[in-house]
């Protein structure tokens, strides 16, 4: 089975995307189309990133968090002002100053926001709810407070959470953000994305609250106008979604106690949203609305093309 995206500008096929998907339940693969290709996690890797932080915190933590906390903690988010408001309670909430932040600065995504802000701040990053979670963390065990080192007990023991929820031993590479990020094949990321949704379909513990809310919270652990919160909205059951980076999207199906990885091999981020939407019809998840990605625009906002998924030779889902 094969799938690709072709982005079309008057009737020509300009672009092709391969696509490959794995779907994971019960602890096997229950669907996939293309090969099990290996890819970097980048951000789909928050959730369980902000699962090991939060466990490093003191007791009874994690019940005083609400949920849009929690999902900043694992968020790409836009850097609006909702966005930044979380991060600096956060860091007030555990006597943090935003000097500690490994992160690096950036101005926010968000254009308006952008345009707003004097100047790039570390607690503008994408990134920056996951690295108050991990100072904390680290301000909790009495870790050093340089925590981008593979060999820091805190990147430590991401490393061996995701070997463990991937079932493989994962290879290494250096994040945007500055920290460790980690490598595998689809069916890893998909395994551990079918335990969230497990942990979320039992409310089961720290993990359980995390995915419950990202699903509750979705512009919290993203924002205006993002993947994220379009695929929360469009689909008709309960969902935690992440975008990764270069072209990665994990979702987990808490009903049907699925994991899912899809990735586009261009890494093409608005042809990843139409290839998104393709692999959750196919396998019997049916959206709502229509999506924006599907048009490709001119500057001026005239429809000029589109974006197609061309599927290969059929088969059944089980």
């Amino acid at each position: 089975m094969s799938l690709r995206i072709e982005v079309r500008r008057g009737g020509l096929v300009e672009t092709i995307h391969p696509v490959s998907a794995v779907v994971v339940g019960g602890g096997r693969v229950r669907w996939s189309v293309g090969e099990d290709l290996a890819s970097f996690w980048r951000s789909a890797s928050k959730p369980f990133q902000l699962w090991n932080s939060v466990e490093q915190l003191p007791a009874g933590t994690v019940a005083s968090l609400d949920d849009r906390q929690l999902a900043v903690g694992a968020a790409s988010h836009n850097g609006e002002p909702g966005h930044v408001e979380l991060v600096q309670a956060l860091l007030a909430r555990f006597g943090l100053d935003e000097g500690g932040l490994q992160c690096g600065a950036h101005l926010p995504s968000h254009e308006p926001a952008a345009r707003a802000v004097a100047h790039a701040r570390s607690i503008h990053n994408n990134c920056s709810g996951k690295h108050t979670f991990m100072l904390a963390a680290c301000d909790a065990r009495g870790w050093k407070l340089d925590y981008r080192l593979l060999s820091h007990p805190l990147q430590a023991g991401n490393h061996a959470r995701l070997d463990e929820l991937g079932g493989v031993h994962h290879g290494t590479g250096i994040d945007g953000c500055s920290v460790p990020t980690f490598h595998g094949p689809l069916s890893a990321f998909a395994r551990a994305w079918s335990t969230l949704a497990g942990a979320m379909a039992d409310e089961d513990g720290t993990l359980g609250r995390i995915g419950l809310a990202m699903s509750r919270e979705p512009w919290s652990m993203s924002g205006t106008n993002r993947l994220d919160l379009a695929v929360v909205q469009q689909i008709t059951e309960p969902v935690a979604v992440k975008i990764g980076a270069e072209g990665l999207f994990c979702v987990a199906l808490p009903r049907r106690r699925v994991g899912i990885a899809v990735k586009v091999h261009s890494g093409n981020s608005d042809v990843l949203a139409v290839a998104v939407r393709a692999v959750l019809e196919q396998i019997g998840v049916p959206t709502v609305g229509r999506w924006h990605w599907d048009d490709v625009k001119n500057v001026r906002g005239a429809v000029v093309g589109d974006r197609r998924p061309v599927w290969g030779v059929a088969q059944k889902t089980e």
